[in-house]
């Protein structure tokens, strides 16, 4: 008796996520899962034709802050552009649940900050503060279930937001009492036990909050880190993720992940950040706590970290004491520092010191418009041919256009060799496109095509295999995402379709349609030919199929997996 399918894929080459040789087949799904592998007799309600393409699992990125922007826009734009059909929210502590009404301005300023957010878009997104339609985070994950999405949602419970609703406004400004971690406790417990991932959080000094106030999780105790992962753990929690900073590095890292069993993957292992070779004692480290049963598991970036700012919000600056004063400064405040002598001096004298992600050798003119001529140019090569100090001529351009002027700089990541023995090292997780975050800055949403375009076909240091496990399986199984990530029979059909020739990420273009016509960066993808989320047809061709109001494939993976509760 023939079978009957609801989509079939025939002609493809398959890679199936587990790192196997590709194989030329077919692809049948029923009921939003995998029915069938290899050569498929039967119908189809729909076909698709896959002849010179691979047919690969549906991309899982697990680093994204799409936790205010999914409010707005079920789509998720640009990550499913790119083939990714599961995305994990609520990294480096942060989120927007569970948090109290009176806090809820606090925790926008947070974000705008140091995830560099608009504020207005935030505002006109999210709504009136009194009418969210959540406190609680079992209430937020109700809310997205709801909603509905075009991709897979899962959530991390933020440090940040969990010692806001305990503490309020002192959470960013002293540790702990232990009946105050103990209500952390609880909440963190719930969290995951209504279907949160697991617990995240972040003791790096670039995370600066409001007012140039350390984010909530910067101010807690070791002891306290410790005590919120135990509590998401014993909650059946699938992992802990974290930024490193003082106090919360490899040796802390590994000890909590002794003491309560779940993966903890920390971010980021960047190419640069640890000097020239530095990396490689990193990798060595951790493959030999991974070899001692240590499942703590670095996360690493395909492409360099690129920022662009404006001296209205010089995110890559924030850490220096220096800026603290600008941080508090209203736009006319900040122009009026800026133009003090005894400011730049001592900016002059800072230099690159202590600046990981800061460097003005590598930094230049992205928009300047009274001179376009200027775009795309090194700052230290215009300075050269005007005389001039590099960091005086940035605070003039930007004093020039009312700080609009905009500044990119290569922050970390940018030594390619670096790069490639960090994405063949085994014991490295892909990560940290921050999807949804420093949306007017950077979009690294596009990553996965960027892989597969140039560390594939145009370097060669991965394999078609190595990259789409670095894309699928990988992220998944660090993650604990248990139901997606591999082309299996039983699994669910999250499917994505490239031509190895073409695939690739498309340039940087800047557009305006955030809330409150705010802007942002996107990227749009080349060679992805089509995108299956839940067995749906999502996009084909670079044209999205579905009706964005109307229902969508995604669903929420409560626990890591979908109609888990």
């Amino acid at each position: 008796m023939s079978q009957h399918y609801d989509l079939l894929i025939r002609g493809g080459l398959l890679v199936d996520g587990t790192g196997a040789p590709a194989v030329s087949g077919d692809i049948a799904v029923r009921d939003g899962k995998i029915a069938a592998l290899g050569e498929v007799s039967g119908s189809a309600d729909r076909t698709l034709e896959a002849d010179g393409c691979v047919v690969a699992p549906g991309f899982v990125d697990i680093h994204t802050h799409y936790d205010a922007q999914i409010l707005w826009d079920r789509n998720l734009t640009v990550s499913p552009w790119h083939g990714v059909t599961s995305v994990v929210l609520g990294n480096c502590g942060f989120g927007v649940a569970p948090t109290r009404p009176e806090h809820r301005e606090m925790i926008l300023r947070v974000l705008e900050n140091v995830e560099g957010m608009s504020l207005e878009a935030l505002k006109a997104g999210l709504g009136n503060t009194d009418d969210w339609p959540f406190e609680q985070f079992s209430e937020y994950l109700d809310a997205l279930e709801a909603r509905g999405s075009a991709i897979n949602v899962a959530v991390l419970v933020g440090h940040t937001p969990v010692r806001m609703y305990v503490m309020g406004e002192e959470s960013t400004e002293r540790e702990a009492t232990e009946d105050e971690v103990a209500q952390m406790q609880a909440l963190v417990a719930d969290a995951v036990r209504a279907g949160g991932l697991g617990f995240s959080s972040s003791k790096a000094p670039p995370h600066v909050g409001y007012d140039g106030r350390p984010v909530p999780s910067r101010p807690a105790s070791f002891g306290e880190f410790k005590a919120l992962a135990a509590s998401a753990a014993s909650a059946d929690g699938r992992v802990v993720q974290s930024a490193l900073g003082p106090g919360l590095l490899f040796e802390e890292l590994a000890e909590v992940q002794r003491e309560i069993g779940v993966t903890v993957s920390w971010t980021a292992l960047l190419g640069d950040a640890f000097g020239p070779d530095g990396h490689r004692n990193v990798l060595e480290m951790h493959r030999k706590f991974q070899a001692d049963g240590v499942a703590l598991v670095p996360q690493v970036a395909c492409r360099p970290i690129q920022m662009e700012f404006q001296f209205a919000t010089p995110f890559p600056l924030e850490s220096l004491d220096l800026f603290a004063q600008v941080l508090k400064a209203d736009h006319e405040g900040k122009k009026k520092i800026y133009r003090d002598p005894e400011f730049r001096r001592a900016l002059k004298e800072e230099g690159d010191a202590d600046l990981f992600t800061m460097s003005w050798e590598r930094t230049t003119v992205s928009e300047y418009l009274p001179d376009p001529a200027l775009e795309g140019r090194l700052l230290a090569d215009i300075a050269a041919e005007r005389g001039v100090d590099p960091i005086d001529l940035a605070l003039d351009l930007a004093l020039d256009t009312d700080l609009e002027a905009r500044f990119r700089v290569s922050m970390m990541n940018y030594t390619e060799s670096t790069v490639a023995e960090l994405l063949q090292d085994p014991s490295v997780v892909l990560g940290l496109s921050d999807a949804g975050a420093h949306a007017s800055q950077l979009c690294d949403a596009g990553f996965a095509t960027h892989l597969l375009g140039h560390w594939v076909r145009e370097k060669q240091t991965l394999s078609l295999e190595q990259a789409v496990y670095h894309l699928s399986a990988r992220p998944a199984d660090v993650f604990g995402i248990s139901d997606r990530g591999r082309l299996l029979p039983g699994l669910a059909a999250d499917i994505v379709i490239f031509d190895p020739d073409t695939v690739a990420c498309g340039p940087l273009e800047r557009v305006r349609d955030l809330p409150a016509g705010a802007d942002r960066l996107i990227a749009r993808a080349e060679g992805v030919r089509a995108v299956v989320v839940n067995g749906t047809l999502l996009r084909e061709n670079g044209v999205d199929q579905l009706d964005a109001d109307g229902a969508l494939p995604g669903l929420l993976l409560r626990g890591g997996q979908a109609g888990a509760s």
